[in-house]
């Protein structure tokens, strides 16, 4: 029997399934990888908004990855929510250690309703050491502008930012901007990925919802899968852009806010 790759999802827990590890690891299962994760917060949340989080201590994320790296041949690795310094600091040096080959770093600083997830600290921690080591890094636009202390109106803010986040390290930089209507043309979802400098935009069907829950998170996850299975940087975002936008064209309705993409147990792409 073919083995399957193994991933490893470090991020928040969300209660009502939407995002956080859960989406991660049922997104992973989509593409045949084999999931594994550890969770750095237990958050309080709903489709309605985040209400607050217990963070876990770094020695108890430690405790949970250390074993995982030990035993199983973990291929690619995805963050997600990362609520201190401390915890980066740990996550950074198990990469290090265990000689990770594939990082994803989704810098999940804020939650849409509007809950800061981590603080001022962590987010300079998560670009000093996560960005120089990762894959690639993949913020929304106000991501983006909070790494970056910039405000993103135009291409040209979008290039300026990129730009900001390789001169801090990162190789590359996935800027997802479905939150932009500015700049992509209308039914078009539009993010803009940056390989070492170039740029290239990736297009897909832009779908008036708020049915959008984790998509973000689904979006890491599905890149992290596909690099794990071999595919080329660029490959595997498209894959997973065409991935996410199947979730959020087939999202059903559950919970009084906004809905979670609908993540398939087995992706067959039409």
């Amino acid at each position: 029997m073919e083995r399957k790759p193994v991933c490893l999802t470090i991020a928040g827990l969300d209660p009502s399934g939407g995002a956080g590890i859960i989406a991660d690891l049922r997104t992973f299962g989509a593409f045949g990888c084999y999931p594994t994760a550890a969770v750095t917060s237990l958050t309080f949340q709903n489709t309605r908004g985040v209400f607050g989080a217990e963070n876990q201590s770094a020695a108890t994320l430690r405790g949970q990855v250390e074993p995982v790296l030990k035993d199983l041949d973990v291929v690619a690795v995805k963050t997600g929510m990362l609520p201190s310094k401390q915890c980066i600091d740990e996550v950074a040096e198990l990469v290090e250690e265990f000689n990770i080959g594939t990082l994803v770093v989704d810098p999940v600083v804020r939650s849409t309703s509007g809950f800061d997830l981590v603080d001022d600290a962590a987010v300079r921690a998560l670009v000093e050491r996560l960005f120089p080591i990762a894959s690639i890094v993949t913020p929304n636009m106000a991501e983006a502008e909070k790494i970056t202390g910039i405000a993103i109106d135009s291409e040209d803010d979008v290039i300026d930012a990129a730009e900001i986040m390789q001169s801090q390290g990162a190789r590359s930089v996935l800027i997802k901007g479905g939150h932009l209507r500015t700049i992509a043309p209308d039914r078009i979802a539009r993010d803009h990925l940056f390989i070492f400098g170039e740029r290239e935009d990736i297009d897909g069907e832009y779908h008036q919802t708020t049915d959008t829950h984790g998509s973000g998170c689904t979006l890491a996850a599905a890149i992290t899968a596909n690099l794990a299975l071999g595919h080329e940087l660029s490959a595997s975002v498209k894959i997973a852009k065409a991935f996410v936008n199947d979730a959020i064209r087939t999202a059903v309705k559950i919970g009084h806010g906004n809905s979670p993409v609908n993540i398939p147990a087995i992706w067959r792409p039409e």
